[in-house]
């Protein structure tokens, strides 16, 4: 990347959490909409069991327990998601300066679903930085932590997975960076990281390099 060691042709972020500060508001709508179907789930154990994963992984969680999630949850859950970040919803400081100012191509691969990840980048002003190159759990058949997804983003990019640098901040993301055979960077800067050895958390994940601060971006790399 820089001293020596060579910069990477391709730069995937996650968006949750590494571009906008959503974790906290996520597990925050996801907890009170369970509450309105007689499911109790507390944000913590929200950030706990799904952060980084997808609404496929929150379905499969419950039916595993014997407990199906009715019909009517999904299109609450979303209606609630579109109204809370609409009047809520930041940029991780930093992060426009960041891919402003990038020379290498860079994407999006999230876990969320295409409509929630262009929200977030239109709520934030980021979408202009991102244009179409945003690549979802929708599009592949298995999300984080497998590698899936990433590998169908570099393979969309046209770039070897070995030459390709990701952005996380969940466990979940971070192994399956490492299962696609990409360098990954912990990112412990959003909001769900106070109060939590986030650098610990993502080192134990195989993070290659875990920074807290979008302004650190480079540094010591």
């Amino acid at each position: 990347m820089e001293n020596g060691r060579p910069k990477p042709d391709l730069i995937i972020f996650d968006c949750d959490g590494v571009l906008v500060d959503s974790e906290l508001l996520s597990c925050r709508c996801l907890s009170d909409v369970l509450a309105e179907f007689g499911i109790a789930l507390s944000e913590e154990q929200a950030l706990e069991l799904f952060l980084g994963r997808s609404t496929k992984a929150v379905a499969q969680h419950y039916g595993d327990l014997g407990q199906i999630i009715p019909e009517g949850f999904w299109p609450r859950l979303k209606s609630r998601v579109l109204k809370t970040f609409t009047a809520s919803l930041a940029p991780i400081p930093g992060v426009r300066a960041v891919v402003s100012e990038l020379t290498a191509p860079f994407c999006v691969a999230s876990s969320s679903d295409i409509d929630r990840v262009s929200l977030s980048l239109d709520v934030t002003g980021l979408r202009p930085h991102f244009d179409d190159r945003l690549y979802t759990a929708q599009m592949v058949k298995h999300g984080k932590p497998a590698p899936d997804l990433f590998l169908h983003a570099a393979a969309r990019m046209k770039t070897d997975p070995a030459r390709t640098l990701v952005i996380e901040d969940s466990v979940s993301g971070v192994q399956a960076a490492k299962a696609a055979g990409m360098t990954v960077w912990g990112f412990v800067g959003g909001s769900h990281y106070r109060g939590r050895d986030g650098r610990a958390i993502l080192s134990a994940a195989g993070a290659d390099r875990v920074f807290a601060h979008m302004t650190d971006f480079w540094k010591d790399v």
